[in-house]
């Protein structure tokens, strides 16, 4: 299992890079699409957040795909390999599964803990998955990934807070303007953050609560179980104006709040205004936080803000993770010798039914009864030898290096193990 991750993210880079890197919904496919067509790479997945941009492949050289995949990333950055390159963290088999556990259990967040990340990394495994960029490999991890994830949240208290981006940011913009009980707020996009804009403004008492979004009947929908209102896109500008809080959650390429149109609302609601631009790339121009009466929160400065350090609860999801991680290697180790196991017991019977097909040429006048009895001690002869080994096989595999044991048996025996792929129809099975 040749497992690598590629990733930039708010611990390595700056905010102007990672907005530069991030992939669009709508651009993700043709990226996927660019990743497996490049000659080191079998399968890719793409996690692009407000926060990261990581690659998971499956590979067949690490030095090869490490060349593919930052080229790639460089291309959407505009800059060269080697000028990317050290804002890059690599993992690669252990530590890409290592690595693959501690973002589903949401200690590599800028908030940590916080449980969105589940949600986003199934998506961007079932976006792969529809693409068919995604096979047994990276099917295994990230189900896996996603099962680690959930046992973290439900046996620690990690997440006990209800920490998210969305709650770090607003308590972080409440400490500079004051609580926002009773204050009305608009939410500008109606993906999942605009959900959780919504639900978390609604919990620190935000009131009324606007939603709006280019695609109306969206923001109707989530204004509906949202208790909130939708407004047009159209009537943005008014809505700024009523609005005492405001924040930004769309997948737009460009800004959608500019320094014209934040002033001028302002000016017109004579009261301050805090913003909160959780999109990556951001929603917010530059120049926006400058205005008068104007308090600006964006990932940028939520990432500097925030504290990693580790507390009682991260310490118990580091365990559960590092178990896991030894118990899916185990698994892993057990799997790949399974077919070699199945390919000796193959050939035996293949072996036993051609000897069995020269003897009943050469003793004719047996009886049927007389060949189904010598059939049947064959096999068992052949099975109680075969017993022994293919057990000791199986835990021998099991240990550090034990591939080595299974490869003696396909070199002793000549064995022929074939490869084969994940149905992707299968995405959501989970295996123990």
């Amino acid at each position: 299992m040749n497992l690598l991750v590629v990733g930039i993210s708010h611990r390595t880079a700056g905010v102007p890079l990672l907005e530069r890197v991030t992939v669009p919904g709508g651009q993700l496919a043709a990226v996927l699409a660019d990743l497996v067509a490049q000659p080191y790479v079998d399968e890719a997945v793409m996690l692009s957040t407000c926060n990261r941009v990581e690659i998971y492949a499956s590979v067949t050289a690490f030095h090869g795909a490490l060349a593919d995949i930052g080229g790639i990333l460089a291309a959407r950055a505009g800059t060269t390999v080697g000028e990317l390159a050290p804002q890059l963290y690599v993992h690669y088999e252990v530590d890409a599964i290592r690595h693959a556990f501690r973002v589903a259990a949401g200690l590599d967040s800028m908030v940590v803990g916080e449980a969105q990340i589940l949600g986003q990394l199934r998506d961007a495994y079932g976006t792969a998955a529809e693409q068919g960029t995604a096979g047994r490999v990276l099917h295994e991890l990230l189900q896996q990934a996603l099962r680690v994830g959930k046992r973290v949240h439900a046996e620690t208290e990690i997440d006990r807070a209800g920490q998210s981006v969305v709650s770090a940011a607003l308590a972080y913009g409440q400490g500079a303007t004051g609580p926002v009980d009773g204050r009305p707020a608009l939410v500008i996009g109606a993906g999942a953050m605009g959900a959780l804009s919504l639900a978390t403004l609604r919990r620190a008492g935000a009131s009324p609560l606007y939603v709006t979004n280019r695609s109306a009947e969206r923001a109707e929908r989530l204004a509906e179980l949202h208790g909130a209102i939708a407004v047009p896109y159209a009537t943005l500008p008014t809505a700024l104006e009523q609005a005492d809080v405001v924040v930004s959650a769309t997948a737009s390429p460009e800004p959608v709040l500019d320094a014209a149109l934040v002033g001028a609302a302002v000016s017109a609601a004579a009261h301050p205004l805090l913003i909160l631009d959780l999109a990556l790339p951001r929603d917010v121009a530059h120049g926006v936080g400058d205005l008068p009466g104007v308090t600006l929160v964006d990932i940028e400065l939520l990432s500097e803000s925030l504290s990693t350090t580790a507390d009682a609860e991260q310490r118990a999801a580091e365990d559960i993770v590092a178990g896991e991680v030894e118990a899916f290697l185990t698994w892993l180790r057990g799997a790949d010798v399974a077919p070699t196991v199945a390919a000796l017991r193959a050939r035996a019977d293949e072996v036993v039914e051609a000897e069995l097909g020269r003897l009943a040429q050469r003793c004719p006048e047996l009886t049927d009864g007389h060949r189904a009895e010598v059939a049947h001690s064959v096999h068992r002869i052949v099975q109680r030898l075969l017993h022994q080994p293919t057990v000791r096989v199986r835990q021998l595999a099991a240990e550090p290096g034990g591939e080595a044991y299974a490869q003696a048996l396909r070199e002793l025996f000549d064995l022929q193990i074939p490869t084969k792929d994940i149905d992707p129809a299968a995405a959501g099975e989970v295996h123990p």
